[in-house]
């Protein structure tokens, strides 16, 4: 008999970039990247699982940007190119350090894992990592929850309820057109949460959500178990709370695995080290060295004089990391066990991408934990979120108050001096397409057409990550440029809608660039239409 609950959540998610217009933009990379470090490793891992009939279950989100990318076929194609150039790179590369030994095993090592990755890519998932996510729940070893359209900061949105709504909306709708059924779970962007939400998604069915630990310390009245028992809002819909020990040993480059001297050193990539004429295809034509995921070293110690990295070592700290992990939370239950009257449970939330991407050995670890609790059935039984609210159904009722992840955990990171501006336009683009939607909903289609469009480019104008990027000054010309062109866009669309004065040529000219979500999608997502009335969501 388990003595308590783990639920390891993973939350997969990138903007949405995509540049036909380009033979190679610079930030479709970060999906390259994420294919390749993240989730072709994370399924081969699964699939492996399965194979070898190991129980486990996760939950893992996966956004609608991120899907609609990884199902992109321009994106795809793309993708091969870049690993085949990569793949390319490693083949010189075993030349160059032919005698080098200390180096030449480290080029094998890569050459054989992006060939790995190329042929279950294209042989194994047939280009569809989502079908292989869609697969992998279909057996009940995934939950896949829902997100926002286009990952929305829900709380500074909220001042116009239909943009919520929109966002909420679209997200579960594409997740049903995508997945074949309804969400149980919602992931909320940044975890961002008002009072008050909980209304809203408990209108379109959704049971559960997972807020940062303060949404859950400081609900009211106190909850009686902290974070390791979800309360229940006035709605219904329950809500988990992140657990900050177990977060901190994983995801904390200071204080957690990751920041291990035998782990791969993440800033030191073989792009900085080579010559220029030996990375002809991989430095932008601005002069910029592109990342190639190629990293010869480990992280050593905090000195400029890094040492080269041993796989094996990496292995088996991985091992030991994942041995230790599981001993901590058990000794974590063991301790909250002697003063609660039900098991406790230990929610660990994550951003997919520290497994592979940032932490290397952020797989190898996942695959040593899961594999180790699986032989340890009595010390803590992995489950997904809907799982544990069927075994335990009598949740104490709160109110939880606002409450992000982000930087002090409120809304500062998406509102300050920096990205201020943002909010404002945003408000005055939602009332104008709550006029556009009352006036014109029964247009001729290429009215119906640039009103569909106006909608993609609110939605695209409102991601989290635009602010984000430029709060934290990571490519912030970049989230500039994205939120004025959606946003001046719009402005052009909802112009021509209202002037009856069409562009039929350049709205086919931003519907090829900007087409994530079909009309179909949008129309039962628009803030005209009132929740729906089918399905409360799937109990098994």
């Amino acid at each position: 008999m388990a003595k308590g609950y783990l639920a390891l959540v993973l939350h997969g998610h990138l903007p949405f970039v995509r540049h036909p217009e380009h033979e190679d933009f610079l930030e479709e990379n970060w999906l390259y990247q994420a294919i390749t470090e993240v989730y072709v490793p994370l399924l081969l891992i699964l699939d492996s699982l399965v194979a070898d009939a190991v129980d486990f279950r996760l939950t893992f989100s996966l956004t609608p940007t991120l899907i609609s990318m990884l199902t992109d076929p321009l994106l795809q194609s793309r993708y091969l190119g870049r690993l085949d150039r990569l793949i390319g790179l490693l083949d010189r590369e075993m030349t160059r350090t032919k005698w080098q030994p200390e180096f030449h095993g480290l080029a094998a090592m890569y050459h054989g894992q992006f060939t790995r990755v190329r042929s279950a890519f294209v042989d194994r998932y047939n280009r569809n990592l989502v079908e292989a996510f869609r697969r992998l729940q279909d057996l009940g070893k995934l939950e896949i929850i829902a997100s926002a359209a286009t990952h929305g900061y829900l709380p500074l949105l909220s001042v116009n309820p239909s943009a919520v709504r929109s966002q909420i909306q679209v997200g579960i709708t594409h997740y049903a057109l995508t997945f074949g059924r309804m969400p149980n779970g919602f992931w909320l962007p940044e975890c961002g949460y008002y009072p008050g939400l909980d209304q809203l998604l408990g209108d379109y069915a959704i049971r559960f959500t997972v807020l940062e630990t303060h949404g859950i310390t400081r609900a009211r009245p106190r909850p009686r178990y902290g974070v390791h028992a979800p309360l229940r809002c006035p709605s219904g819909l329950a809500v988990f709370g992140r657990d900050p020990d177990s977060s901190r040993q994983v995801w904390s480059a200071s204080e957690g695995y990751p920041g291990d001297c035998d782990y791969r050193e993440f800033y030191r990539d073989l792009v900085h080290d080579l010559d220029s004429d030996s990375l002809k295809r991989y430095v932008h034509p601005g002069g910029l060295r592109i990342e190639t995921g190629i990293k010869y070293y480990r992280i050593t110690g905090k000195t400029e004089n890094k040492q080269l990295y041993v796989p094996q070592q990496a292995e088996s700290k991985a091992e030991a990391h994942a041995e230790h992990f599981l001993r901590s939370r058990l000794a974590q239950v063991e301790s909250l066990a002697s003063v609660m009257d039900r098991k406790p449970l230990l929610v660990a939330p994550y951003d997919a991408e520290l497994f592979g991407h940032w932490w290397y050995e952020g797989p190898v670890w996942l695959n040593h934990l899961i594999r180790r609790m699986a032989r340890n059935p009595d010390s803590l039984r992995l489950v997904t979120l809907s799982e544990y609210l069927r075994d335990r159904p009598a949740l104490q009722p709160a109110e939880p108050p606002l409450s992000s992840w982000g930087r002090n955990g409120f809304n500062e990171v998406w509102l300050n001096s920096d990205n201020h501006w943002i909010y404002p336009r945003l408000r005055r683009a939602v009332r104008v397409m709550e006029k556009l939607d009352a006036d014109h909903s029964r247009s001729d289609p290429l009215t119906i057409r640039a009103l569909d469009q106006a909608k993609r480019e609110l939605l695209l104008a409102q991601s989290s990550d635009w602010a984000f990027m430029i709060s934290a000054q990571t490519t912030a010309e970049y989230a500039n440029y994205r939120t004025q062109s959606h946003l001046q866009n719009f402005d052009r669309l909802s112009d021509q809608i209202a002037r009856r004065a069409i562009d039929e040529r350049w709205l086919t000219e931003i519907e090829s660039r900007d087409c994530i979500f079909p009309g179909q999608i949008l129309r039962l997502g628009s803030s005209a239409h009132s929740p729906p009335s089918h399905s409360k969501g799937n109990k098994d």
